[in-house]
């Protein structure tokens, strides 16, 4: 169903598989700053322990979600651009929406290369993920570290995309927002 206006909207599962999305990454980048910061200030207690493994399990959950999505979207498509876009601006936004998919699979792969060097594969002391290689600290802290920065360059871009969808809704009160939004307009 469209808005009157003729605003398209995403479909409903896209729309459920972009705001199930955020709210995972929404919740993982703050869990995983107090996570790393309790462990590099050497605060290695119950609360420690299970924001790392709740961290760890919601990057596997997630990495699935993003790969149904993913599949989804492939398979599925999207709907044509809002009319009202330049064409500079379908082109950062196509760009933006890539790039993003693109970081979330590089956090996923670095967090999980990560935990299998380092290793660190159990989950609330209930069961391990799968190893993807063996054992090596020395790596895993270069493997951690590029998957701290490829979450500050994806919270750029996630940055970026709040601030061009406010800008739409708010500013150019044109459908873009809406397209995305869970709520009907």
């Amino acid at each position: 169903m469209q808005p009157a206006d003729g605003t398209r909207l995403y479909s409903r599962p896209a729309r459920l598989f972009h705001w199930v999305t955020f709210g995972f990454v929404a919740v993982m980048v703050p869990v995983g700053i107090i996570m790393t910061d309790r462990g590099e200030r050497n605060i290695w207690d119950a609360t420690t322990n299970g924001l790392y493994s709740g961290h760890k399990l919601a990057g596997f959950i997630l990495m699935f979600i993003v790969a149904a999505r993913l599949i989804y979207r492939l398979a599925k498509g999207a709907p044509p651009p809002e009319p009202t876009l330049t064409p500079l601006q379908k082109t950062v936004s196509g760009l933006t929406h890539w790039g993003m998919y693109l970081l979330l699979f590089g956090m996923f792969a670095t967090g999980w290369l990560g935990i299998s060097l380092y290793p660190a594969l159990d989950i609330f002391g209930l069961f391990s993920l799968p190893a993807i290689t063996g054992p090596n600290e020395a790596a895993a802290g270069r493997v951690l570290t590029a998957h701290k920065l490829v979450a500050f360059a994806l919270m750029g871009l996630i940055g970026m995309h709040v601030a061009a969808a406010l800008y739409h809704g708010l500013i150019r009160k044109d459908g873009v927002l809406r397209r995305m939004w869970p709520a009907r307009s």
